[in-house]
């Protein structure tokens, strides 16, 4: 077990891990603005063809971080979390690199792929931060740390689609990689962690795993609390841009408006997130999980009844600040449900159902448009939240009734 560190060192730790997942939250976005345009030069020229290719590039990153996740996060366990933070960024950005000079979309998608298989750089700095920080301080710590991926994320697309721009696409991937190599030179400085590596023949099996926990059917549904959140967000954000031309008529700032619309939402979780966290150590993880995804369940239905866009971008700026409590509160009570020996593996679990969440949100979002149109994808979303809501609330109760029947048997 990983000794815990001094307050001044998971204080450090905290910051030099958020600025890691700035760095490659900016880094995987910055190529996103012209994800088409660089699968359009790479030779597909047919609109039909070109649809596919890119929502294929976009996807399968998240397809492939689902399926490693579990194997990094149990490598995690057994080196320790750093050594994964070097891995992932490192590995990142050699990928990235590669990207630059791809001579054909084939090689693009499995150096797509190849960029889910090495990632896990947010999920392990959950973990490091998670098992260091002090119980009482998990929320605000773990959405402090979410606001670093958000906020990379918010400005990446803008650098991005300023140096396309200004230097062509093929050098955006090497910028991109030299950011990653940033971040791995400032994790192998300055984050600090005592963990001795467990041997292979002592590290616990995923029953076992599964037999360690204290409530194994609450941490369950807690991963399906995750996906549900990634689907929500990514059903709407797929028609977001034809909803507001459908709002703003003949606008000829279309493209400005969905923007700042899609925007909103992380702006109002960077906000949120380290408050709303202050509030989850005071008042229970629980309770602000619960309160804020039915929040979000009344947000959902309200958007399928605005007139104009600015109604649509406050309320979008009101879900994200829901969606800002939402992951941390997750992740503080998979911290209350785990230990310190399986937190990678757990984090990692939680990773895979996430990207699971942002795999299939899409495709939810764009079969509903196509079949009954741009309204019945908000109520639809907001049934699928709304059934997240009774399902956790009822497996946090049976939680609390089992902790309190082992009392009295005590």
């Amino acid at each position: 077990m990983t000794p815990a560190p001094t307050l001044i060192n998971w204080k450090r730790n905290l910051f030099v891990a958020w600025l890691g997942c700035f760095l490659t939250g900016a880094a995987f976005s910055l190529v996103m603005p012209f994800l088409p345009l660089y699968v359009e030069l790479l030779g597909v020229s047919s609109p039909e063809k070109l649809n596919i290719w890119s929502g294929a590039v976009f996807s399968i990153i998240f397809l492939f971080s689902a399926i490693a996740s579990p194997i990094w996060g149990g490598l995690a366990d057994r080196k320790g979390r750093k050594v994964m933070l070097l891995r992932s960024a490192l590995g990142m950005a050699i990928v990235m690199m590669l990207m630059g000079p791809a001579q054909n979309v084939w090689q693009f998608l499995v150096l797509r792929a190849l960029l889910g298989l090495l990632g896990g750089f947010v999920p392990n700095a959950n973990a490091l931060i998670a098992t260091q920080v002090p119980r009482n301080k998990s929320g605000w710590a773990l959405g402090t740390l979410s606001t670093g991926a958000v906020s990379g994320a918010l400005i990446g697309p803008l650098i991005g689609g300023l140096l396309a721009d200004l230097y062509g696409l093929r050098l955006v991937f090497f910028i991109t990689a030299l950011v990653l190599l940033v971040c791995f030179i400032t994790t192998v400085l300055f984050v600090q962690e005592r963990f001795t590596p467990v041997p292979k023949k002592d590290m616990l099996s995923g029953r076992q795993v599964l037999a360690s926990l204290k409530n194994p059917r609450l941490v369950l549904s807690l991963f399906v609390t995750t996906l549900i959140i990634q689907v929500a967000t990514g059903s709407i954000a797929h028609i977001l841009t034809l909803y507001v031309r459908e709002l703003a008529g003949s606008s000829q700032n279309l493209a400005f408006i969905s923007g700042m619309i899609a925007a909103v939402p992380g702006m109002a979780a960077l906000l949120s997130a380290p408050r709303l966290g202050k509030l989850c150590d005071r008042v229970g993880p629980e309770s602000i999980l619960i309160s804020m995804m039915a929040l979000s369940v009344l947000l959902l239905i309200l958007m399928s009844f605005v007139q104009a866009p600015w109604q649509l971008g406050l309320l979008r700026f009101l879900l994200g600040a829901t969606d800002g409590a939402l992951l941390p509160a997750v992740q503080t009570l998979l911290i209350y449900n785990s230990s310190s020996q399986i937190a990678g593996r757990i984090f990692s679990y939680n990773q895979s159902f996430r990207d699971l969440g942002n795999v299939s949100g899409p495709l939810l979002g764009a079969f509903i448009s196509a079949s009954y149109g741009f309204l019945t994808v908000f109520f639809v979303t907001a049934l699928v939240v709304m059934f997240n809501v009774v399902y956790s609330w009822w497996s946090l109760q049976r939680s609390a009734a089992r902790i309190s029947c082992l009392m009295i048997e005590r």
